[in-house]
């Protein structure tokens, strides 16, 4: 098994980027950033990056021929969906943070 192998399956190098990272990457971005415009907890993220996950599986089945029933590359996904939602939530949290409580950062 080559080191590609494990990342993206073999021969869906431009399926995979597509998908999981452009994609599904920018859309769980814009997931954790709902989350933190309407201060919903963290943790309703990780529901939301798991759905997000198993429709980039099912893209890669329909439109690239992939395997839809692959733990791994599921797995993969989820974890590529989590770090993108929880970049995008803590961005914008904090943000959302120096604007609201600016005036406490700046005591003398």
């Amino acid at each position: 098994m080559a080191w590609g192998d494990l990342v993206y399956e073999p021969d869906h190098l431009s399926a995979f980027v597509l998908v999981t990272i452009v994609l599904g990457g920018g859309a769980a971005w814009l997931t954790g950033r709902a989350i933190a415009l309407t201060w919903r907890p963290w943790w309703q993220l990780v529901f939301y990056s798991l759905m997000l996950a198993a429709a980039e599986r099912f893209f890669n089945f329909a439109l690239f021929d992939g395997t839809l029933p692959s733990t791994y590359y599921y797995a993969l996904g989820s974890l590529l969906t989590l770090t993108f939602g929880f970049v995008g939530l803590r961005i914008t949290r904090s943000r959302q943070m120096q604007r609201q409580y600016g005036v406490l950062l700046h005591k003398e």
